[in-house]
């Protein structure tokens, strides 16, 4: 395989985003836990972010939908260490948790940041902990600060630590541009991995979470390219005659899937991206295509009229015979597998209204999350608590997201444009 690196070109077209992702609560949990993060200490050299580290944290744990933080007007005291803590205060104010912590230098020239977290009933400390980033990553660390305190109430490991891909599109007819944009998972720090006035489909990352696989159609026929989110550098992976579409990497990233038509019909693929080999999977008069990996890399599933209407199925990813998944609903498409691989997030159709819903892959059991009427492309988040995908509102293309069991649900608006096409990235070491 010939391998293109197009730092230089890139140079130019990658760029921070003018628009920023805004999300809001739509639906939270009847049963938030009350918590106060308290404004960390700053002892570093130099002046402090405008946003501190304890707004980003107090913010994600917010988005979550599972906390109600305090406002920061109504802490009548900011303790800095566990002794100034007036527990009986923070019980009148009706608060369960408190977090308290400081930001240091780093001695390599970053940040330490300090932080503690306390139960205000039971005055036990939960969490001391010390989160340790570079020069630029002060906000990236608040993040994993949240993903702890997450992970200790909650029992999930959070997962405000990691990035989203989208692509967006503005203007109108020839003025049409497409964009592939990175974001925190919080919309913040966008990053246009590669622009073009051509469409740009279904980004997958990769198990590491450095890479993105994407469909451009630039060259005016569909094309598979992998690019390096940090340098632009990037491998054209297919470009033969007819669909070359929804690359899926393995989980151990060795090997991609993809749908194509070489053969005459849309067919899944296994490419081995060291060797360049290629296995064909599927051999049917149907359309197969949107493969996707079950966790353990032993299957792979994927959408197929075969039966007369779109349903999922899965074959052994080293061959074999197919099987529908699916077995409720008029329409099921675009899987993406829950982490611990138990269930898979699908769009279903019924009608004409598209929702998001799980299937439950042990029992074969089908639960609608969404009230949308036309909601697609669902993107499980790295610790299966959330969903993201996209649905229509105002006439354009927005970015939603629920959680696995419906109770939590966000709005995510651009501010212009469309914006689709949506995949979580895995957890970023």
């Amino acid at each position: 395989m010939k391998r293109l690196i197009l730092a230089l070109l890139f140079i130019g077209a990658t760029h921070a985003a003018q628009a920023r992702l805004e999300i809001e609560i739509v639906q939270g949990n009847a049963s938030q836990l009350p918590i106060a993060v308290v404004p960390f200490q700053w002892r570093a050299a130099g002046q402090p972010p405008i946003t501190g580290v304890a707004s980003v944290v107090s913010d994600d744990l917010y988005r979550s939908g599972l906390f109600a933080p305090m406002d920061e007007q109504d802490m009548v005291d900011r303790p800095v260490d566990a002794e100034s803590i007036k527990f009986g205060t923070w019980r009148l104010l009706k608060t369960d948790y408190i977090v308290i912590g400081q930001v240091n230098d780093a001695p390599d020239g970053g940040f330490d940041i300090v932080y503690q977290l306390f139960d205000v009933h039971t005055q036990e400390r939960l969490l001391s902990q010390i989160t340790s980033v570079g020069p630029g990553d002060l906000r990236f660390g608040s993040h994993r600060v949240a993903d702890a305190i997450y992970e200790k109430l909650t029992g999930v490991p959070g997962a405000f630590a990691t990035r989203i891909a989208y692509v967006s599109a503005t203007g109108e007819g020839d003025s049409l541009h497409y964009e592939l944009v990175v974001a925190d998972a919080d919309g913040f720090n966008p990053i246009t991995v590669v622009g073009s006035p051509e469409p740009l489909l279904s980004p997958a990352w990769s198990p590491d979470g450095q890479k993105l696989a994407y469909v451009s159609f630039e060259q005016g026929n569909s094309a598979i390219y992998v690019q390096e989110v940090a340098t632009g550098a990037r491998e054209l992976i297919s470009s033969g005659r007819g669909i070359n579409g929804a690359p899926s990497f393995s989980p151990d990233g060795r090997k991609m899937a993809l749908t194509l038509s070489r053969t005459g019909n849309p067919e899944i693929h296994v490419r081995d991206l060291a060797t360049g080999a290629m296995q064909q999977l599927t051999q049917h008069w149907a359309i197969d295509t949107e493969p996707t990996w079950s966790p353990d890399g032993r299957t792979i599933y994927f959408t197929s009229d075969r039966g007369g209407r779109p349903q999922i199925y899965s074959v052994p990813a080293s061959g074999g015979t197919a099987e529908r998944v699916t077995r409720e609903g008029d329409y099921n498409a675009r899987a993406s597998v829950a982490p611990d691989g138990r269930s898979m997030a699908i769009a279903n159709g019924r009608g004409n209204e598209y929702r998001i819903a799980v299937w439950e892959l042990e029992h074969g059991r089908l639960r609608i999350l969404t009230p949308g009427v036309l909601d697609e492309s669902p993107s499980f988040a790295p610790n299966g608590s959330m969903i993201l995908y996209a649905t229509r509102e105002g006439g354009r293309g927005v970015l939603a997201a629920v959680s696995a069991d419906g109770n939590v649900r966000q709005r995510i608006i651009l501010s212009e444009g469309d914006v689709r096409e949506p995949a979580w990235s895995p957890v970023i070491r």
